[in-house]
């Protein structure tokens, strides 16, 4: 490790805890701390959005599946800017910022909860978010300490270890100001070092034109497993209707990017900007990043194949020795100049740091304010620093829980992971959120159904229909002596695709059959919102 990392790591985290500590300082009271005062910078709001959802899952998981699944995942950039930005931010950004205010909503299940005036939606939510939040914490933990690994011949657990505690501590100490702000100088270096990355990687394979036909022209070494599932090029899509089909669309493209619109640890950021004005002076800010940030994660995953195979003989999943998730970080090592390990050291410290942030953030939050103060202590007088001590808790207790599944967690299990808790978030909660801020005529009977339906059926299908999920708890296995219920596709078909629409027509389907419990709180949610 040269002296000159050593020195940029060190500034950097220098500079990271400097802000943390600014966000400590200016951190007065809960809403400061859940919600950073409700004034954030539209730059800053923009960033930490786009910060917190391009993660290292992206960065290193989906760009190591990119290598052996090719660039049909671009679809998934697409729906990132289309459903993550443009109709998140202008259709339930808004909305989400007017009504959280009008019922001063503090997290995204105090805003279900307070929505429909459900006790039971607000807990229930938390309680969800709490479960299996540190799944996805884990993806973006195991990415970055992947990559620490590889570019600093640090051993993996001792990464881990680290880099967690590094994050835990200022989002222990500020609260969603500090991830804010460490947001925002991470998104500007994640933007600035893919952007890099996209330019250097080209030039090495002889420009855009080069680059791609030559991985067009290497479909006879695609492995045969893949080939036998419908992928006959990588740079097409698979077979109609093939398992490799089913996969990509179903699970990655699908259910990430739809998902996208019920990320608690992300609608909460709506709630942070003092105006619509700032929302939509964020977009453009939002979708250059998304472009540039996933678009190249994904291109430089499957032109990985191009190199390894010019450089080395092999393909780029053979040089990773099978683990998808090393296909990004053994790329940088053996591809990058010396200068630019030193630029993505800090990229992927940045996109890590920020998205885990988020997701600590979120949990210590759901455990506090959701779960305790409005759950198990409603109705008596907490005091601010309670709440704040208890969020820290909360934060400390889903930093040791992620470490713990980061350190147990297989090869190749980031992408995955990451597909899993976006599958099951819009399952649960994009039909009752999506009524809930759009149609006042929603119901709290019809919410609770849409979201325990919702985790229902996602629940039934990765024990008894999902393969990968259900050869894991062995339940089907135990209970009927077979690993998935049914043949054909549905051992490769997402959950989501069947949990989401039986959550939407619960949701509307009870909605119709019961009246709106209380009008008052319809009426306050709605005030001023067209």
């Amino acid at each position: 490790m040269s002296f000159g990392l050593i020195t940029t790591v060190l500034v950097y985290l220098a500079v990271i805890a400097w802000l943390g500590y600014r966000g400590y300082g200016s951190t007065k009271n809960a809403g400061d701390y859940m919600l950073a005062g409700r004034n954030a910078h539209p730059y800053v709001m923009a960033m930490s959005y786009g910060a917190t959802f391009i993660s290292t899952s992206a960065i290193v998981g989906f760009g190591g599946l990119a290598a052996l699944f090719g660039l049909s995942l671009l679809w998934l950039s697409f729906l990132n800017i289309f459903v993550g930005i443009f109709i998140a931010f202008a259709l339930f950004g808004r909305r989400t910022r007017r009504i959280g205010l009008n019922l001063d909503a503090h997290t995204f299940p105090e805003l279900l909860g307070r929505r429909m005036d459900s006790k039971f939606i607000q807990v229930f939510a938390a309680i969800v978010i709490f479960v299996f939040m540190p799944l996805y914490a884990a993806a973006v933990l195991i990415g970055a300490a992947r990559i620490i690994e590889v570019l600093l011949n640090v051993p993996y657990e001792i990464s881990v270890v680290v880099f967690s505690i590094l994050v835990g501590a200022y989002v222990i100490l500020g609260g969603l100001k500090s991830v804010m702000y460490t947001d925002a100088l991470q998104g500007t270096l994640m933007f600035l070092g893919m952007l890099t990355l996209l330019i250097v990687t080209y030039a090495k394979l002889g420009g855009v034109v080069e680059a791609h036909r030559n991985l067009g022209a290497m479909a006879s070494l695609i492995p045969e497993s893949m080939t036998k599932g419908g992928i006959t090029s990588w740079t097409a899509s698979p077979v109609g209707g093939s398992p490799m089909w089913w996969v990509i669309y179903s699970s990655i493209v699908l259910g990430v990017g739809i998902g996208v619109l019920a990320q608690p640890q992300l609608a909460v950021r709506f709630m942070t900007v003092k105006s619509d004005k700032e929302l939509n002076r964020s977009i453009a800010v939002g979708g250059v990043f998304i472009l540039v940030c996933v678009a190249t994660a994904f291109v430089v995953g499957a032109l990985s194949n191009v190199y390894f195979q010019q450089n080395a003989g092999k393909i780029a999943v053979a040089m990773a020795e099978g683990n998808t998730d090393r296909v990004i970080p053994v790329y940088l090592d053996a591809a990058m100049p010396a200068w630019f390990s030193v630029v993505f050291i800090l990229v992927i410290l940045s996109a890590a740091m920020s998205t885990l942030s988020s997701q600590f953030h979120a949990i210590g939050t759901a455990i506090s304010r959701d779960i305790i103060e409005q759950g198990i202590l409603k109705g008596r007088d907490v005091k601010t620093t309670t709440v704040v001590l208890i969020s820290r808790l909360g934060v400390l207790l889903s930093l040791l829980v992620t470490i713990l599944l980061a350190m147990k967690m297989g090869g190749g299990v980031i992408a995955r992971a990451t597909a899993i808790f976006f599958g099951l978030m819009a399952s649960c909660f994009l039909a009752p959120y999506s009524a809930a801020i759009f149609w006042k005529r929603t119901t709290r009977a019809g919410a609770i159904a849409g979201i325990v339906s919702g985790f229902l059926v996602s629940a039934f299908a990765f024990l008894f229909l999902h393969a990968s999920e259900a050869r894991v708890f062995g339940v089907s296995e135990a209970l009927f002596g077979k690993t998935v219920l049914l043949g054909g596709v549905w051992p490769v078909v997402d959950p989501m695709v069947l949990a989401l629409p039986v959550s939407v027509i619960f949701t509307i389907g009870v909605t119709l059959l019961t009246k709106v419990e209380n009008q008052d709180v319809t009426a306050k949610a709605f005030k001023g919102v067209g």
